[in-house]
């Protein structure tokens, strides 16, 4: 009887649709684990084509493009290295699963599919994929392996069939996508699973930016009295060795390392961060162009911007109209010296005047009013969309959660562009974002150590500067109150009188949820952004546009 099984976590960056490029990533893996001298190699859930694959499954074209490609790693572990678990979808006659595949001696020794498919928030599995049954334990080289697929895990029924049939180790495979403190959760789920099962618990975890999605890895091992033998690092690409024991019936990790997990604000940039680098580079544009007003956001989304690609890759633009104030003129030259960025001046004057003489026959005697402020904003969207046009950058946007929240942005103005890092980000959090990057360089990143922008940018009151002495807080209350009030509204699903008994007043609260249920529109129409929340805009928050139940609460 074997007595030692040395396993290797593969957290790896898939390219979503990628399938060859995919497979090589995971051929570089299982090289790797082989020096290292491993038995077998685990990569993350569909590692083969990149999670989540979305509709891409329903193209009988791209599910042959994997099984082939699945065959061909397969048939490479004729070669006497590791074995290797890979993620993919599997047709069983004519039901498609979330599967994973065992890989050794040349050929495919068994197959599961994920048996629990989630269908909230961002994931959609169940509307793809068909349930399998509840997995049995897997043989492998003289050890039985508990294989489970993400959402497996989460709920005690499979872990325990598991440990009932035989198995001697639990090993998920997943792709689960990174929120604040969602790391500290999973952590909390493997001990309850450890002690239900008085199993060893391998958490494989996908690793790279997927649209909204960012996958942070924080793959780790726990053992089976409930200590953590490894902890792999956040937002990085690693292959890692784990040596596991026989002791009795189970098996028991050596102690490894153990990263130290970052605290909540790193955890948060560095999402934006690989977020923003991904869908970037994993769509080919050369770089980003956006526009740099002197304001908290446009700066913190540069500084992303440049630790994210470098400062060779991002263009900012200042585009001052007559009410641009010589501090924000001051403040958005400091910020593009700091991060060493190109920078450009363009001024909208000329067209804020060819738009006024245009219009004004049809708006006749009527006052300026927020038209001709949002005029402004476009007037800036058009510009940056045709420097994007031009140089093939991609726009990348500036506004924040609070301001999508409310509708304080304009559509086809500010709201115009490829991304957003700072969609999912409430504008306080801006603010510590803010403090947090100009005392700290997190780890990979491309920008400057020091500050990244000037101090002024942070405490002077934010404005948007379409009018004279404009200041976000003659439209919205103090972004502490409001933002206090939008994480109840959105993210707790909490009532305007829930609200009220928490001591927020109640003519404030009514006015947030208006504003919040009227941009839903403009919401709809947004470029996608970073998932930082539980509860984002668009991929987790879902509401008709149509929509009478505020007239409910008024």
């Amino acid at each position: 009887m074997a007595h030692t099984l040395k396993i290797a976590l593969a957290q790896i960056n898939p390219h979503e649709g990628a399938i060859l490029a995919n497979a090589d990533r995971i051929r570089r893996a299982r090289a790797e684990a082989a020096r290292l001298g491993a038995d077998l190699v685990v990569t993350p859930e569909f590692s083969i084509a990149g999670y989540p694959p979305e509709d891409l499954v329903k193209k009988p074209a791209f599910v042959t493009a994997c099984e082939e490609a699945i065959a061909n790693l397969a048939a490479e572990t004729a070669d006497g290295g590791p074995g290797l678990v890979v993620g993919g979808p599997w047709r069983n006659g004519d039901l498609l699963h979330n599967g994973l595949f065992l890989l050794d001696g040349g050929r495919i020794v068994a197959h599961r599919a994920k048996h629990e498919l989630p269908n909230y928030g961002v994931f959609d599995d169940k509307r793809v994929f068909d349930a399998g049954p509840a997995p049995g334990p897997v043989p492998f080289r003289g050890f039985r392996l508990g294989l489970m697929i993400c959402e497996d895990w989460w709920f005690p029924s499979v872990s325990e069939t598991l440990c009932e049939t035989g198995a001697e180790i639990l090993i998920a495979i997943n792709g689960s996508p990174f929120e604040a403190e969602k790391h500290e959760a999973r952590i909390d789920l493997a001990v309850q699973r450890v002690v239900e099962t008085g199993l060893g618990f391998v958490f494989v975890n996908q690793v790279g930016g997927q649209d909204e999605l960012v996958f942070e890895g924080a793959s780790f091992v726990m053992n089976p009295d409930r200590g953590l033998a490894h902890l792999l690092p956040m937002f990085a690409e690693e292959v890692r060795l784990t040596e596991w024991r026989r002791e009795g019936d189970r098996l028991v990790a050596a102690q490894g390392a153990v990263v130290k997990p970052l605290p909540r604000l790193e955890q948060i940039y560095g999402a934006m961060v690989l977020g923003l680098r991904d869908y970037v580079g994993k769509n080919g544009f050369p770089g980003v162009v956006l526009g740099l007003s002197g304001g908290i956001d446009s700066a913190i989304s540069a500084a992303v911007a440049v630790d994210a690609l470098g400062a060779d890759r991002v263009r900012c633009v200042m585009m001052p109209s007559p009410y641009t104030s010589t501090e924000s003129l001051e403040d958005a030259a400091e910020c593009a010296r700091l991060l060493g960025i190109r920078y450009d001046t363009i001024g909208i004057g000329p067209a804020m005047a060819a738009f006024g003489a245009m219009l004004a026959p049809a708006f006749g005697n009527r006052p300026p009013d927020i038209t001709e402020e949002n005029i402004q904003s476009r007037i800036r969207g058009v510009t940056l969309m045709a420097l994007s046009n031009k140089f093939g950058d991609m726009l990348l946007t500036t506004g924040n959660k609070s301001e999508m929240s409310t509708g304080y942005a304009t559509i086809y103005g500010d709201m115009a562009g490829g991304y957003s890092v700072l969609k999912d980000v409430y504008k306080t959090t801006v603010f510590a974002l803010c403090r947090w990057r100009n005392a700290h360089v997190p780890a990979g990143a491309l920008g400057p150590t020091g500050a990244v922008m000037p101090e002024r940018v942070i405490t002077k009151p934010p404005s948007a500067e379409l009018r004279p002495d404009q200041k976000d807080q003659d439209s919205l209350p103090p972004y502490e109150v409001l933002d206090a009030i939008l994480e109840g509204l959105v993210e707790g699903e909490k009532s305007v009188d829930a609200l009220v008994a928490e001591g927020f007043d109640r003519a404030t609260v009514l006015r947030v949820w208006k504003l919040l249920d009227r941009a839903e529109y403009k919401r709809r129409q947004a470029p996608p952004g970073v998932k930082i929340t539980a509860r984002a805009f668009g991929r987790d928050r879902r509401y008709p546009i149509t929509n009478g139940f505020t007239a409910l609460v008024s």
